[in-house]
């Protein structure tokens, strides 16, 4: 397979994929799923579900079936669950989260696990907020993307996509997708966005916004 051009610190101990011509963006895609957490009326903490692409599944998973049966057991997908969710840091969890219009800190993700199920690999952890934010009557604004658009997060297409737990009364979620409509791949023959372009990228860079699936929890 060709050699994937770019390392995402962390993450992704990824040398090479098959499944993209190297000018091309994307490299791995996820379908994510989000809870947001609520404790005594304020928001706690936030829980992500991330299914990848099964080739990229397939391939951070090469020699971790220890027994050789076959199959990857939470036991033996666990030392991945923990050095992938620990190397987040680096892109802020690929999370954005506003609590009544303000920007919100987490504390070290917990939690952390690994599952793989019909071909595809999903990682979930809970990503408390250092401190409980009170939302008011404002708004609770959660963006997931990936700033450098290496990974192309859409959030599931099924009625538990986004939940809420402990929420008080009344509070319902709403969900925006993003408004390209092509997220898969970046047009790479379009000036200034050559590989060259997408490997200057940083966890500051602007570019991922473009594609970031957002939710709006409102309370009464």
């Amino acid at each position: 397979m060709p050699t994937c051009p770019r390392l995402l610190p962390g993450l992704f101990a990824l040398a090479a994929l098959g499944t993209a011509p190297a000018e091309a963006h994307p490299h791995v895609w996820v379908t994510a799923k989000a809870r947001v957490e609520y404790a005594d009326g304020k928001v706690v903490a936030l829980r992500h579900a991330w299914t990848f692409d099964a080739a990229y599944s397939s391939f951070i998973t090469q020699g971790l079936d220890k027994n050789g049966d076959g199959k990857f057991s939470p036991d033996e997908l666990a030392g991945l669950a923990t050095e992938n969710t620990a190397g987040l840091a680096e892109f802020a969890y690929f999370t954005k989260l506003k609590v009544a219009g303000k920007e919100q800190v987490f504390a070290e993700p917990a939690e952390p696990r690994m599952e793989m199920a019909d071909g595809a690999l999903t990682l979930t952890f809970r990503l408390p907020l250092k401190a409980p934010a009170a939302q008011g009557r404002g708004v609770v604004a959660l963006e997931v993307y990936d700033p450098t658009y290496f990974v192309s997060f859409g959030l599931s297409e099924s009625a538990d996509a986004v939940t809420l737990a402990g929420a008080p009364a009344g509070c319902t979620a709403t969900v925006t997708r993003p408004k390209t409509q092509d997220a898969k791949t970046a047009d790479a023959a379009k000036p200034g966005l050559s590989e060259a372009f997408f490997e200057a990228l940083t966890a500051a860079s602007s570019y991922g916004t473009q594609f970031a699936n957002r939710v709006l929890v409102a309370c009464p």
